[in-house]
Parts: C-alpha cells; sequence; structure tokens
C-alpha cells in the first residue's frame, strides 16, 4: 500500500488529505485521486516515491522478485502520471518528481531486479519530461544516494543515522525543486550525504 496525499503546504506541515491505495492497481489508483482532484482541484506537485528492494543473486531472483520490483517503481508510475498529468496540464501546469536511486545509474551484483526497475523508471521520467514540458509541466527525476532515515531503514541497516539522509531536508529541496522558474528547469538532481562516497 502506499500513502497518496493532496496538499498544498511546504514541507513539514500537515494540511490537505491523505489516502491509502496501491498505486500498482488501476482500480484503485483512478478512483481514488480523481476523487482527490474533484474535492481539492488539480495537483501543483505529485511525487513518486515508491520502491521495492530485492538484493538477491541473479540465480537466486525470479520472475516474481522482477514483477514485483516493476509493479512497485514502473507501474505505479503510469497510473499516477495517467491519473494527475492531464488535469495539471488543464490546471496550468505543475511538478512531476520522481524519486530514483544510485541503481538508476549503475546495476550492482545481487541487485539485478531493483536496478532493472529503477533504470526503466528513470527512462519513463525521461520521456514524461521530454512529452509534458512544452505543456508547463516540470518532470524530475532525483537521485537518492543513500539510506533515508526512517524507523525501517534504521532496523534494516548497521548505520549512524548521521550518515543517513534527512527525510524533512529531502522534502525541502523537492518543494525548492518544483518552485523553479521554467527559464532553469532540473531533470535530474543527484542528492547524498556528505558522508557517502560515489
Amino acid at each position: 500500500m502506499t500513502a497518496v496525499g493532496l496538499g498544498r503546504t511546504r514541507p513539514g506541515t500537515v494540511a490537505g488529505a491523505f489516502r491509502e491505495v496501491d498505486l500498482a492497481d488501476p482500480d484503485q489508483t483512478w478512483p481514488c485521486v480523481t476523487d482527490l482532484i474533484q474535492r481539492h482541484g488539480p495537483p501543483k506537485i505529485v511525487v513518486h516515491n515508491t520502491a521495492e528492494l530485492v538484493i538477491a543473486p541473479f540465480a537466486e531472483t525470479t520472475l516474481g522478485d522482477y514483477r514485483r520490483t516493476w509493479s512497485s517503481m514502473v507501474e505505479t508510475l503510469v497510473l499516477l502520471a495517467q491519473a494527475t498529468l492531464q488535469p495539471m496540464v488543464r490546471g496550468g501546469g505543475g511538478t512531476l518528481i520522481v524519486s530514483g536511486a544510485t541503481a538508476s545509474l549503475r546495476g550492482g551484483a545481487r541487485f539485478s531486479a531493483f536496478a532493472s526497475a529503477k533504470f526503466a523508471l528513470r527512462g519513463l521520467t525521461q520521456s514524461l519530461a521530454r512529452e509534458y514540458q512544452p505543456a508547463g509541466i516540470h518532470v524530475a527525476h532525483v537521485i537518492l544516494d543513500g539510506i533515508i532515515d526512517t524507523p525501517r531503514s534504521r532496523d534494516l541497516h548497521d548505520l549512524d543515522p548521521a550518515r543517513m539522509m534527512d527525510a524533512g531536508e529531502i522534502a525541502e529541496a523537492y518543494w525548492q525543486l518544483a518552485h523553479q522558474p521554467p527559464s532553469t528547469w532540473t531533470h535530474e538532481l543527484d542528492l547524498r550525504p556528505a558522508s557517502e562516497g560515489f
């Protein structure tokens, strides 16, 4: 399940409407997004931030693992973008931000399912940018090169939180990205902790 939120406030504040929906399911996504748009108007900022991390040797990575990662990342963007981009165009413009990862740029051993989906997500984002930019929609891909500090990631990784990415600071970077003037739109951005090697 993925939370879908529609709000018009700065990061760190709470406002708007939030629903839980499986973004890979068109029978859930379309009605949910349509209802939010009817109630609140077309969104100005849409953030796609889904992931399904599979780490396994290639010989042990099943077709189901690939389908799950592709469904979680690529299919969800297809459905979310189809549900929101045209309303954003009719509403006068907006920003679609897609969260990527280091795996968007290079595949690693034991990351074949994850990297293949992240590569596809990046390509889809580039296509959407080129198609919707003339209509006033800023589409950007953000590479999050590091571990985001969440309770789940603290359980999964033995890493000092000071070396992790702060979710509020990511949100602030996204907010700034969404408010760039059209003469200087960023289409791909790398964010990483200062301690991260690259």
